[in-house]
């Protein structure tokens, strides 16, 4: 897909847009069996830029986060799965555990965390306000997580 891009590309692309005029917006997770709260955070999320960029975590960095089971969706699926949403504007993909290292190469205006973290545990937030970048909480859907649809399909499975 044209919109799952390197990084070299991806910042060519943002230079790009960045010469426009256009404001760029931050967000990455695992996204790993995508529900409605992933999809009504990448909606928020895009209202905060002209285009949103989603850093996707490899594979080999969600088993290093949770642990060996995961992902269940291989990332070249997930991310496919990611870019097909009208709010994404790029997918990129990582191997860290976390995006400091993409943050500083793209320069975002703006990064974006769900609600379940604290913003001082935002991995990248003191990098882009030196800069002049903003940090942006996006409240959670109650019970929706990869985690419960998990649990909710070994329950049905298991005794059925």
């Amino acid at each position: 897909m044209e919109k799952i891009l390197g990084w070299k590309a991806l910042r060519d692309e943002v230079e790009h847009r960045r010469r426009r005029g256009e404001k760029i917006a931050f967000t990455n997770g695992c996204f790993d069996i995508l529900h409605v709260g992933h999809v009504r955070y990448l909606a928020e999320a895009r209202k905060m830029g002209d285009l949103l960029i989603v850093a996707l975590n490899s594979d080999v960095s969600v088993r290093a986060i949770k642990g060996e089971r995961r992902p269940l969706v291989p990332q070249q699926q997930r991310a496919e799965v990611v870019a097909s949403l009208a709010a994404v504007d790029y997918v990129t993909l990582f191997d860290e555990t976390n995006p400091l290292t993409l943050i500083e190469y793209l320069r975002p205006d703006c990064l974006i965390k769900g609600g379940d973290w604290p913003e001082e545990a935002v991995v990248g937030r003191k990098t882009v306000r030196s800069w002049g970048g903003r940090v942006v909480l996006i409240p959670m859907v109650e019970g929706a997580s990869t985690t419960n649809i998990v649990e909710k399909i070994l329950e049905v499975y298991r005794n059925g």
